[in-house]
């Protein structure tokens, strides 16, 4: 019952060099701090090569523990503990620990629509049956997710109110602190899923649920901010019993996440300035993200609408009603550049709007971002032309 990744049937046709791939939801490899790695890695294997190299605790390298337990009390006020915090294989894993701790089959998961695709493909493996509520500008639609409350109690809402994958939307802190007082006296765990929150160019930081709800799972990640390859994420939450179930299911998993990655990311965060960095990044990203939208404004007809964000690494466009994108992808492929049709990030595709795309703009040059939105106006053209007939 788990859906296919459409990204992942796509990944070959992507590869092919001469197509400009928005499609991905990659960060831009021209900010890996390969030097600092290199540095890093020789400093591990030669002070500290033996422990390195050994199995180590489920629950993660202590030192890369507490850095995230102070960036959360430095950026968001939040006192952690490092027996709170536990190092997974990219957040990626985190959800699927969770799934396989909470969710039994038939219970009710509540989701964004559209959101992140391999969260429904992770929390379908576990036959959780999916209840979603729209996304509006500043984030959800508050009377659907009340009335999904007056039906059912979920067992859990999983959310990225961060810039999120795929639209770009950030949840206000107003909808933040209505979701929150809706949820608080339940047994709804809220999953905050927070990869991008700091890659921030503009506007103002939002609270993190974390901070206004007590039954808050926050999951986070160094894939964005520092390098994929490393496949180093975590979760926090400061349920003691959830937290001991989330050990015992990570042992089984696969022991532990990589000692050599854990002491190379901690050894990096701890004799580097990440988060300058962090602030490259952000800058750069949201440089590459004003390059997109004036192409879009330049070479798109007016008729097609897009989210604008503040940070992370996507946008979303909405097309006339009559447009269908997966069949737009296909001529967008033949003039060499991809996407994603939003379709393919809703809980249900069958009944999901034909007519949306996301587009990452941030492992794409600004040359690339305008050749491919030249290109994609080309093949709105012909599709139009197609559909005429």
């Amino acid at each position: 019952n788990v859906p296919t990744s459409f990204l992942r049937e796509i990944f070959s046709v992507i590869q092919d060099p001469s197509i400009i791939s928005f499609a991905g939801g990659l960060p831009n490899p021209d900010f890996f701090p390969i030097d600092a790695f290199i540095d890093a890695s020789k400093k591990v294997l030669t002070e500290q090569g033996k422990k390195a190299l050994q199995y180590t605790g489920s629950e993660g390298y202590l030192p890369l523990r507490q850095y995230i337990c102070d960036q959360y009390k430095k950026k968001e006020n939040i006192y952690v503990t490092p027996d709170e915090i536990l190092i997974t294989n990219g957040s990626q894993q985190a959800l699927d620990l969770l799934g396989k701790v909470l969710i039994n089959k038939g219970d009710t998961i509540v989701l964004e629509n559209p959101t992140y695709l391999a969260a429904i493909q992770s929390l379908s493996l576990h036959g959780a049956e999916f209840k979603g509520f729209t996304l509006e500008y500043d984030g959800p639609n508050i009377s659907e997710i009340k009335q999904i409350f007056q039906d059912t109690i979920p067992k859990m809402l999983y959310a990225i109110p961060n810039f999120q994958n795929p639209t770009g939307i950030t949840w206000s802190n107003k909808k933040r602190a209505i979701v929150a007082k809706l949820i608080k006296n339940t047994d709804t765990l809220f999953i905050e899923d927070d990869p991008y929150g700091e890659i921030r160019w503009s506007g103002k930081r939002e609270k993190t649920m974390a901070t206004i709800l007590k039954n808050t799972v926050l999951l986070g990640s160094f894939s964005k901010t520092v390098a994929p390859g490393l496949r180093i994420g975590w979760l926090y939450t400061p349920n003691k019993k959830l937290y001991e179930q989330l050990y015992i299911a990570k042992q089984a998993a696969d022991l532990h996440t990589g000692t050599f990655n854990q002491y190379i990311l901690a050894e990096y965060l701890a004799h580097s300035t990440n988060d300058q960095h962090i602030h490259t990044i952000a800058q750069a990203y949201g440089k590459q993200k004003d390059t997109m939208i004036r192409a879009i404004q330049t070479y798109l007809p007016n008729d097609i609408t897009y989210t604008n964000p503040d940070g992370g690494m996507f946008l979303w466009l909405t097309f006339p009603k009559n447009i269908n994108t997966k069949k737009l992808f296909e001529i967008a492929i033949q003039e060499k550049v991809a996407f994603v049709p939003g379709c393919a990030f809703y809980v249900n595709t069958q009944n999901a709007p034909k007519n949306t795309a996301r587009l990452n703009f941030s492992n794409a040059s600004h040359t690339h971002i305008i050749k491919g939105i030249q290109r994609l106006a080309k093949a709105y053209i012909q599709y139009k032309k197609y559909i005429s007939k």
